[in-house]
């Protein structure tokens, strides 16, 4: 479990989730929080040494976890990673796609290779992973498919035109996925937080994050256990006629 209070009493007991971009922020929150809640985790990141520090965090709390090295954008490399997880543990449940950067920039000064970079990790990436756990997750009869996206994908950002269109991708590949997995009883559904306390916000300086919480209903960021709860939530047997939708996780910020 992260470091927030436990809010949400989830039961993953048996289940065996795929988390990508776990080494570090949200991606390492769903990773420790789905271990907890009882699911065998494959962690995958191109990061070794932080990936490491989300294992040890897992194995400590008494949590099953497994690293898998991985570029989410080469389309071998990860049908190798689905195909390492179905061999260990015998299937997959819950496909967890959170692997995301950013290279933000003013369209007139955007160059060739910080669109394709966010394009290709935040879009590509989710979309070369579902396809790869297609069929384990239609074989499990319990799939879950979980597409971390963003408000940024809802309403655009200055300065993030790369990003904002990645996640606006991830929102309609996430609505087009689920009515294709949907007669599987594969259910797929986005995750869109606000701004969330993470080393990507602290980059943005407390004046601006200042100027931000204003502008939020709830006068706060969010906490990375915020969204982890919605992943947790959207992962349970609470949630298995809940498909196809986006739930954002702003602080009312998208009102």
């Amino acid at each position: 479990m992260s470091e927030a209070k436990k809010r949400i009493e989830v039961d993953l007991s048996g289940r065996i989730a795929l988390v990508t971009g776990a080494a570090r922020g949200l991606g390492r929150c769903f990773a420790v929080d789905l271990a907890a809640a009882g699911a065998k985790v494959a962690c995958v990141d191109i990061n070794t040494e932080t990936l490491a520090e989300t294992i040890s965090a897992i194995q400590a709390a008494g949590g099953t976890a497994h690293p898998i090295a991985a570029d989410v954008t080469n389309s071998q490399r990860v049908d190798e990673a689905v195909d390492e997880v179905v061999k260990l543990w015998g299937g997959l449940d819950i496909l967890v796609n959170n692997a995301g950067i950013t290279r933000d920039n003013l369209i007139m000064r955007m160059k060739d290779d910080q669109w394709d970079a966010v394009l290709n990790i935040n879009l590509k990436g989710t979309f070369l992973f579902t396809r790869a756990a297609a069929r384990p997750l239609c074989k499990s009869k319990y799939g879950r498919i979980i597409n971390i996206a963003s408000v940024s994908g809802l309403m655009g950002n200055p300065g993030q035109a790369n990003y904002s269109a990645s996640k606006a991708g991830v929102i309609g590949l996430t609505r087009t996925i689920s009515r294709e997995l949907a007669g599987r009883s594969v259910t797929v559904n986005a995750v869109a937080p606000g701004f969330i306390v993470t080393e990507m916000t602290a980059k943005l300086g407390a004046e601006l994050l200042e100027k931000i919480k204003e502008e939020i209903p709830l006068k706060r960021l969010g906490l990375p256990q915020d969204v982890s709860d919605a992943v947790l939530f959207l992962a349970s047997d609470a949630a298995e006629f809940i498909t196809g939708q986006v739930l954002t996780v702003d602080g009312g910020l998208t009102v």
